[in-house]
């Protein structure tokens, strides 16, 4: 028996994902969190063999509550799920340490499987990421990232944040879809403006579109 614990800021989420796994024997929800904080209080009080998780919530985004947990001796098993799951989703919840990544439009026998296979112990982010391919995603972000540390480069996440600032998004938007506060975002403004040496917001946002441009083009 599976014992699940699912967590997203959504009752109507929640109820449709109780009605699609309520008749699968091998699979007993335990309980429900509406909140990042109800998360970490409930897999305390429960002891869930898996978290079944939307990515962004209040009070702690779905990352943050796992980073929580383990961040206090527990080594929770958390399937993530959302609906992002490119390759820099898939890195920034590998690296946290989540054992998998599927979209919210997963079909109910793939999440089964994925639930399953969790369980084991094992990785899944979805049908067509092999731990080649997987290693192969979190090695050319890693990649990226060394080659930032001399500033001549944006970061991924870096490069993420121009990219959604070139699509008109405020902070507000950007940090809803990337699963962080506004403040984080206003911090990466900032630090983004003095490391390309920019004088003001609008001259960032001429740079995000012109870069944007560019590498469309290249």
């Amino acid at each position: 028996m599976i014992r699940l614990l699912i967590a997203d800021d959504h009752n109507l989420f929640r109820e449709g994902i109780k009605n699609l796994l309520g008749d699968e024997k091998n699979i007993f929800i335990v309980g429900e969190a509406e909140t990042g904080e109800s998360l970490v209080t409930k897999y305390r009080e429960l002891k869930p063999d898996i978290v079944l998780a939307d990515i962004s919530m209040p009070q702690l985004t779905g990352i943050e509550a796992l980073e929580k947990l383990k961040k206090s001796g527990q080594h929770p098993k958390f399937l993530f799920l959302s609906m992002f799951d490119g390759d820099e989703y898939i890195y920034y919840c590998a690296k946290a340490g989540c054992y998998g990544l599927v979209s919210k439009k997963i079909m109910k026998g793939e999440l089964i499987f994925a639930i399953q296979t969790v369980n084991e112990g094992k990785r899944y982010f979805g049908a067509k990421i092999t731990e080649e391919k997987l290693k192969e995603i979190i090695d050319n972000f890693e990649k990226k990232t060394e080659r930032t540390k001399n500033g001549d480069e944006l970061t991924p996440r870096e490069e993420q944040i121009v990219r959604l600032i070139s699509d008109g998004l405020t902070s507000n938007e950007i940090a809803d879809k990337l699963f962080v506060s506004k403040r984080t975002i206003d911090t990466h403004r900032t630090h983004l403006i003095q490391k390309l040496n920019l004088k003001s917001l609008p001259d960032l946002i001429k740079y995000s579109i012109n870069f944007c441009m560019t590498d469309k083009s290249e």
